[in-house]
């Protein structure tokens, strides 16, 4: 079984192989990561085994309880015990069945692993037999094994992660955090097999109760994404589906009007697994081409069908990052079925006769489309969409709007690096008015004395805002509007965890919120300027930024806060502003600590000088 060992030393005396525990302790290092590692393997083996009901039992984000239940095909008593053995799986026999993986979990560490860091206990049962069997082990040490009574299936409960190991335990991150991956883990797994039922219950609370389907996939399928992401009917998905000789695929992709700004409901599945392949989400982006808002992210749940040889599913261990061995032709393949199949269902103007063979039984594996060589750090953006007027300065649109990056001229100088002169920033403050103007509804332009400054509105709102929201959050006075009607907002469940997270912050940022029911919010007051119609769009918002930031960036918990709130709140490029607006945002900004960049480090504003204009006019 898991016996302890003393370490074997060679007859040197320098090279000892480890005794089983140690490195099964070792092992769970690479395998589980946090609890939403257990909940993967354990909803996984549930599913290998032929599961058509999966129920999960979390408690304190996991740190505490991780159990799965299914009704699967179960495990006699020998195999009950020996499934804890390291490399010990049911689904490999040879060399030869590694080109031709078609099961999720198969790689044998993941029960040794998780029994070396946790307090388990299995019940399982066959059809076949007529009492269940139940083994415990804590720390891979063998605790018990006797016959039980247990219904058909398995259940695995993992209690106390990490019980042994305190410094791993205490780098799991916020429960909130934690929550949030559990809530992704299962519902890629729910999603990836939309036929079976699964129940998600959080420290007693229901959280999801999602029922098995006998329908086809993508009846199915399109039931699924509506449970688990919400407002989403079946008027706002696009069916795909599309095969070669090489590849197939199937599922569903949103209308551009469902984009998020974020890139949570983007889903790919290699053969039932789900996988990562930035490739492949460019590729659906790339399909809808200007239809996409800049920053936004199209809803897909694909699901490609190949032959395993043609992927590598083990390119990192967590088995979530793939290679094909036709990249380019893959690329090729999706961007081209997804834009079909958004012409066909009139989101697209038709393609004509581009798309002819292109998925055809009779036509060549894959087109040999070119991709476009893209870097995701690097990728190009577009114009500025047109921006309707805000209502008025202080009340800005929730909504972000785009703005083009381009490199400031090198005859063009960023105040962040050549800031104002003492006298010049003076002439802009409560001195001396000289006049001011808007270009194109997106820079204030004024002279200074040493030549033409151009601020961007944006911009320099946003420094505004962000160092706003770090004086409130540290303390400072905060302004805050009663609501005459309070707005109740319902979250998925991570984002509910996240609120509750956040609720002292988001006070004292001028939000007045309480749990109302279920995973609602209750929201009767909010930060002076901010219309009752756009607080739940806002939110929202500030809870997609704040999580890029904190992930993405690795930015602090205030500081990602306060970054997320200039962002969404930030008045649009491309509004309007009386010259009284324009002032009050100049002289706001110059009372600003760092007013010369806003806080993503790009400059507010540019300094055009005598000399540069002089030598453009040929006097020089």
């Amino acid at each position: 079984m898991l016996e302890e060992t003393e370490a074997q030393t060679a007859p040197d005396g320098l090279v000892r192989v480890l005794p089983e525990h140690l490195a099964n302790k070792i092992a769970a290092g690479e395998v589980v990561q946090r609890p939403a590692s257990v909940l993967k393997e354990l909803m996984e083996n549930a599913l290998d085994a032929g599961a058509r009901q999966i129920t999960v039992v979390l408690q304190k984000a996991g740190s505490e309880l991780v159990q799965v239940v299914d009704d699967g095909c179960g495990m006699g008593p020998a195999d009950a015990a020996t499934c804890f053995g390291r490399h010990a799986t049911s689904k490999i026999a040879n060399a030869d069945d590694l080109e031709r993986i078609r099961t999720l979990g198969f790689r044998g560490e993941a029960l040794a692993s998780i029994a070396a860091v946790a307090q388990v206990e299995l019940k399982s049962k066959r059809r076949s037999d007529a009492a269940g069997t139940c083994v415990r082990i804590e720390g891979s040490t063998f605790v018990d094994q006797s016959p039980c009574a247990a219904p058909n299936g398995t259940s695995i409960a993992v209690r106390n992660l990490f019980f042994n190991v305190p410094a791993r335990r205490n780098f799991l991150k916020s429960p909130a955090t934690e929550f949030k991956h559990l809530i992704e883990t299962f519902q890629f797994l729910a999603l990836s097999n939309p036929a079976v039922g699964f129940t998600l219950v959080h420290d007693d609370a229901e959280v999801y109760r999602l029922a098995s389907s006998d329908e086809g996939f993508e009846s199915a399928l399109r039931q699924r994404v509506s449970q688990l992401l919400g407002d989403r009917d079946g008027a706002s998905l696009v069916p795909v589906e599309e095969a070669t000789s090489y590849l197939s695929v199937r599922g569903l992709v949103g209308r551009p009007e469902g984009a998020r700004k974020s890139r949570g409901e983007q889903f790919l599945f290699i053969n039932g697994r789900y996988v990562k392949n930035r490739s492949l989400d460019h590729a659906v982006a790339a399909a809808f081409g200007d239809l996409l808002p800049k920053g936004t992210y199209p809803l897909f749940t694909l699901f490609f069908t190949l032959d395993p040889r043609h992927v590598d599913v083990n390119v990192h261990p967590t088995k979530t990052e793939v290679k094909f061995d036709d990249e380019r032709g893959v690329y090729g393949f999706v961007r081209a079925i997804v834009k079909k199949a958004l012409g066909d269902a009139d989101v697209i103007p038709s393609l004509g006769d581009g798309f002819a063979g292109i998925g055809r039984a009779d036509a060549s594996p894959v087109p040999d489309i070119r991709p476009i060589r893209f870097d995701v750090s690097n990728t190009p953006e577009r114009p500025d969409p047109t921006v309707p007027r805000a209502a008025s300065f202080h009340m800005p649109e929730a909504d972000e709007a785009p703005r083009r990056t381009t490199p400031v001229p090198s005859s063009a100088e960023p105040f962040a690096v050549d800031p104002l002169e003492e006298s010049e920033a003076d002439t802009l403050g409560l001195g001396e008015r000289p006049p001011v103007w808007q270009l194109h509804n997106r820079y204030i332009v004024t002279p200074i004395r040493s030549g033409l400054m151009l601020l961007d509105q944006r911009a320099a709102h946003e420094r505004i805002l962000y160092e706003q929201a770090l004086t409130s959050l540290e303390g400072g006075l905060s302004l805050s509007q009663q609501l005459l009607f309070p707005v109740t907002i319902e979250f998925p469940p991570a984002d509910y965890e996240l609120i509750l997270e956040l609720a002292d912050d988001l006070q004292k940022l001028g939000f007045d919120l309480t749990p109302f029911s279920g995973r609602t919010v209750k929201v009767q007051g909010v930060p002076t300027g901010v219309s009752r119609d756009s607080v739940q769009r806002l939110l929202e918002d500030v809870l997609d930024q704040y999580k890029q930031y904190r992930n993405d960036l690795q930015l602090s918990g205030r500081d990602s806060l306060a970054k997320s709130v200039a962002r969404r709140s930030a008045i649009a490029s491309g509004t309007s502003l009386s010259e009284e607006e324009a002032r009050k945002l100049i002289d706001e900004l110059f009372a600003c600590e760092t007013p010369y960049i806003c806080p993503h480090g790009r400059p507010t504003m540019i300094k055009v000088s005598l000399d540069e204009l002089e030598r453009r006019f040929g006097k020089s």
